[in-house]
């Protein structure tokens, strides 16, 4: 699914990616109030989830009939959401409103994120029964809570972020058990390093994160791995880094570089080490605001093919497109030519 800004106003569509259809499944006007922000499918049954001003609503994709799953009290925003493997619940991020004494505008060019994080915001990660009923507070802090990722095979496990410039962020990614609202550290972070952007693998119990640490007056990239649980930890260093990095297991990584670096770029794991980058794709994406952002994410198709789906605006909008990703070594390397 996208969103798309046909007729002056977003509206999710479902796109065939063999023949590029597009079925419009919304229809939002210009003149409603609130508009579509994001959206999360639900894993299990035909429904997805809508972010539309202070309320996340359930669209069923058969009916496209809509129906009101949460809304923010009095006082808050809408963050982001995901649901969880079994379907059964929405985590949904809930903001302090301070809109009145920060002028916010994260969409377009981080405008007010460092104020934000220095407030220390009062912040939720809600859980909404997907087949309707009262929401619970899963964690409350007064600090920014941002990220809520859920697991895609583990019903029971989610990842957030204390959100804010990463350099002022003691300890940013965090583990939670949802049945219990237990959190911890995912991966406890040292001075003198900015770690984040962490993701799930596919197997779902495996977390990819990157970053940067100062080292003799220098910073070097590095790219991990850490189990859910805690285990399987291991890092790497590279001679540069991306704005984001996903994969589907850690044996090959696609990066969007950035924009001084407008290409896709690719590393494989041998031998222990990364080999890379290749580029895969020129993306010539601006960075301007979040919708802006390329985030690239790998996926296997139902022909077993692995591809790139990304965002990039080189010709004035943003649009979204797929890179299919040929064998490691057809590529050019990033300083060939």
């Amino acid at each position: 699914m996208i969103a798309s800004e046909r007729n002056n106003t977003p509206n999710l569509y479902s796109a065939e990616l063999e023949t590029g259809e597009l079925t419009q499944l919304t229809d939002f006007r210009p003149d409603e109030p609130g508009r579509l922000q994001r959206t999360f499918l639900n894993p299990v049954r035909d429904e997805a989830y809508l972010a539309v001003g202070k309320a996340v609503e359930a669209l069923d994709l058969r009916t496209l009939k809509r129906r009101t799953l949460y809304e923010c009290e009095d006082g808050f925003r809408l963050g982001n959401f995901s649901c969880t493997a079994d379907g059964e619940l929405l985590c949904v991020g809930a903001m302090e409103d301070l809109m009145g004494r920060i002028d916010m505008d994260l969409g377009h060019g981080y405008v007010g994120f460092a104020e934000y994080h220095a407030a220390g915001p009062t912040c939720r990660i809600m859980a909404a029964p997907t087949a309707g009923g009262a929401p619970r507070v899963l964690r409350e802090e007064a600090c920014w809570l941002s990220h809520v990722n859920t697991s895609p095979t583990l019903p029971d496990a989610l990842t957030f972020c204390h959100e804010g410039p990463w350099e002022r962020v003691e300890q940013r990614m965090w583990a939670l058990e949802i049945s219990s609202g237990r959190p911890r550290p995912l991966r406890s972070q040292m001075p003198e390093e900015a770690i984040g952007h962490e993701y799930w693998f596919a197997d779902g119990r495996r977390v990819g994160f990157h970053g940067r640490k100062t080292v003799g007056g220098q910073q070097v990239h590095r790219f991990g791995v850490i189990g859910f649980a805690g285990g399987g930890h291991r890092e790497w260093d590279f001679p540069h880094g991306s704005t984001h990095f996903h994969s589907l297991d850690e044996t090959l990584l696609v990066g969007d570089g950035g924009r001084d670096e407008p290409h896709l770029l690719l590393w494989r794991l041998r031998d222990g080490e990364y080999e890379g980058p290749r580029i895969l794709a020129w993306h010539r994406c601006s960075f301007h605001t979040q919708r802006q952002h390329v985030h690239p994410r790998m996926f296997r198709d139902a022909a077993g093919r692995t591809r790139v789906v990304f965002t990039a605006d080189h010709n004035g909008y943003a649009n979204v497109y797929i890179a299919d990703v040929p064998e490691f070594e057809s590529l050019p390397a990033r300083d060939a030519g």
